[in-house]
């Protein structure tokens, strides 16, 4: 089924169509349910369209299930489509009010680690200043629609293409992401330097005196189930030591992520897909993460709080993660947005991220403006390191 035709089936669904000035996009709907989008958003999240795994149905659609709809999130899907209606972009978005005002979010929240349209790759490709002004009059036109437009953590490149949403008036995201570029052509020790693979090679001759040592891929449900099983009854013990709140006690989170991890994807794979390190008594190291063939971005990780510990088992977990990722051809791998230490043994190149307020009517001027103040200031004190310490040890005074 052509994606025309798909759109035309959708009439039926609950939408509002708003007509905008000449341009390559001349229509923006907003769909008020994820059903009523599934086959556009399935045909944009092809491999040969330009889009993040972030981005997958599959994975926002279990996220808004069982997070989104507990947090009062109701799904403002944005379809732009030409005058023949053929779908040129799709914006995963959620509705939030808060204070009064309506704000249009990407859908997943602090989930997400990049957030972007899903775009036909063609228009991505030469989507000008013109398209962007006729999206976001499309979204103005609409009566009840969205006060505010709060696009965070969008990397202002993807698959070494220009994210056309940076024609946006745009800001610095709080954090960039640390990046480790590869050249899957090139020796190992290209990625990973020759004398810190000996050191890890020392450390893992440790763990490999285990009962049953391995690295695996969590290709099974019953692989899924072990892991994620020790992740919920370890990770919590390690945020409370660091005084850290436990995000993954948050309303629907575990149901999230077990849905996703579970979901098995139409072209292979799983739409949160797990790696470990494991003995035949215990889960040593796990990350988990969303894959596209061009880059592993990792989302979420522990280790174990046994003696094994002592072995820096994450730190070989994530070596052995990044050759597999090579072997397969892969061009980019990260460990999320943040500047932690162990992030930057690995990935010493940056991705700029972006973020966009943009007002939608009156009401939305001023929390467009006071949004875009607040995450600055969050910038400023990530980047000052003195800032920083009086900011942690706030936050560990607060949660003792």
């Amino acid at each position: 089924m052509t994606m025309m035709a798909v759109l035309s089936e959708g009439r039926s669904a609950e939408h509002a169509s708003s007509s905008v000035r000449p341009g390559r996009i001349a229509h923006v709907e907003i769909f008020r349910d994820m059903a009523s989008t599934e086959a556009i958003w399935r045909a944009l999240e092809q491999p040969e369209q330009f889009s993040t795994p972030y981005q997958r149905f599959d994975l926002l659609d279990a996220w808004q299930r069982h997070v989104g709809r507990a947090d009062h999130v109701e799904p403002f899907i944005v379809v732009a489509s030409d005058a023949e209606q053929r779908p040129l972009l799709l914006l995963p978005l959620g509705l939030e009010r808060r204070f009064g005002v309506r704000i249009a979010r990407f859908l997943g929240g602090k989930h997400t680690t990049f957030n972007m349209p899903l775009w036909r790759s063609d228009v991505a490709r030469t989507a000008d200043a013109n398209d962007l002004a006729a999206l976001v009059a499309g979204l103005r036109a609409r009566p009840d629609g969205a006060d505010v437009l709060a696009l965070s953590q969008q990397p202002l490149r993807w698959r070494d293409l220009a994210n056309p949403m940076a024609q946006l008036p745009h800001q610095p995201s709080i954090n960039d992401c640390p990046v480790l570029l590869v050249d899957p052509a090139a020796p190992p020790t290209d990625r990973i330097s020759n004398s810190f693979r000996r050191r890890l090679k020392t450390k893992e001759k440790k763990l490999q005196t285990l009962p049953g040592y391995r690295y695996v891929q969590a290709r099974s449900d019953a692989d899924v189930e072990r892991v994620l099983d020790a992740f919920f009854r370890i990770k919590p013990i390690r945020m409370a030591a660091q005084k850290l709140p436990n995000v993954f006690a948050d309303p629907g989170v575990a149901d999230f992520i077990r849905q996703a991890c579970m979901t098995e994807l139409r072209g292979g794979g799983r739409a949160i897909e797990i790696h470990a390190l494991e003995s035949d008594d215990e889960t040593i190291a796990m990350f988990a993460g969303v894959a596209d063939g061009h880059r592993y971005s990792m989302m979420f990780n522990t280790y174990t709080l046994s003696e094994a510990s002592r072995y820096s088992p994450g730190l070989i977990l994530m070596r052995s993660i990044i050759d597999h990722y090579a072997a397969q051809g892969y061009r980019r791998l990260d460990l999320g947005i943040g500047s932690d230490d162990y992030k930057k043994l690995f990935c010493k190149d940056l991705d700029p991220i972006f973020d966009s307020f943009i007002a939608l009517s009156p009401r939305g001027r001023p929390a467009a403006a006071a949004m875009a103040s607040i995450a600055r200031a969050k910038r400023v004190v990530k980047q000052t390191p003195a800032l920083m310490q009086i900011a942690q040890r706030l936050r560990s005074a607060l949660h003792r």
